[in-house]
């Protein structure tokens, strides 16, 4: 099969590699990404069709290219570089925080050794918000089983096999009951199903820029939604906008990596580790990946 559209984007020198594609591995079944060496094969829609991005990662490289099922007109370089650039997250300014960090008597050392990391993102901001609404309050391995599902019932299907993630056009075509049948509780079915609908009415818009006012409004937004939290948007923020000020206290692995950062005996509640994080304010997200990371390269 001949790529639609090929293009090479220059990786920074230490960019981590094996995070990204420990990122997409996490589903070991496949579905719609496929982890092979080193290259990413994954099903998306792109502007409305089925389509599949692989990105074959060398070093300080990543190769990228695009199969388009049907038209092949709509292979527009921009847009790509875009999507590349974002699901690497290269549109992070991570070196601001570590040359101002690097030396802090806390978090020093950890920034040190992690250097170079970065929070890979969702291919659309959509399919970030349908990760973090499925995974409240249960294992990953719970919530990887239910995406798993998710997508198998109501993706779509690229030419290659792979199932591409549901856009929110399919997801308002189902029932509660559906999504139920995919492991969701009913709380969360309706939380998504009424993410659809407000996009559907324009009443909710996730195509906006990274920009303070507008991840504001956006938050306000979704906190009026039933069934999303803080946790919820902020996650959110992090996996699919490339915002790194959210504040992730209340995840149970922040507080628990965040006590063995601080060597304490006594477990770090939500309100000590929200008041922890909020010294490190524009980057409160991403002090948090570097908690997760410190027990896995795959769940940050």
């Amino acid at each position: 099969m001949k790529p639609n559209y090929f293009m090479e984007i220059i990786l920074p020198d230490n960019y981590h590699i094996r995070d990204f594609l420990a990122f997409h591995h996490r589903d070991e079944k496949g579905v719609s990404e496929i982890v092979q060496q080193s290259q990413v094969k994954k099903g998306i829609v792109w502007h409305g069709i089925p389509a599949l991005l692989t990105v074959s990662m060398e070093e300080k490289l990543a190769k990228v290219q695009l199969d388009i099922d049907g038209d092949s007109t709509l292979h527009l370089r921009n847009s790509l570089s875009l999507l590349a650039s974002h699901m690497l997250g290269l549109l992070q300014p991570i070196e601001i925080f570590e040359s101002q960090y690097q030396k802090d008597p806390v978090i020093g050392r950890l920034i040190s050794q992690q250097a170079g990391l970065r929070v890979y993102q969702s291919a659309t901001p959509f399919e970030a918000l349908s990760w973090a609404i499925m995974g409240q309050q249960i294992s990953v391995s719970a919530a990887i089983s239910i995406r798993r599902r998710f997508i198998q019932a109501i993706g779509v299907k690229h030419t290659s096999g792979l199932m591409c993630h549901p856009t929110y056009k399919e997801v308002i075509q189902c029932t509660e009951q559906d999504l139920c049948q995919c492991g969701f509780s009913m709380s969360k079915a309706k939380a998504l199903l009424n993410v659809c609908r407000l996009i559907d009415l324009g009443e909710l818009n996730l195509s906006i820029e990274n920009a303070e006012d507008k991840i504001k409004s956006l938050t306000e937004n979704l906190l009026a939604i039933k069934g999303i939290g803080i946790w919820t948007v902020n996650y959110t923020l992090l996996r699919g906008f490339n915002y790194l000020n959210g504040s992730l206290h209340s995840d149970v692995a922040v507080r628990r990596n965040l006590q063995r950062l601080l060597k304490q005996e006594n477990k770090v509640n939500a309100e000590q580790a929200e008041k922890w994080l909020a010294d490190f304010s524009p980057w409160k997200a991403l002090v948090a990946a570097h908690l997760w990371r410190q027990q896995s390269s795959s769940g940050y």
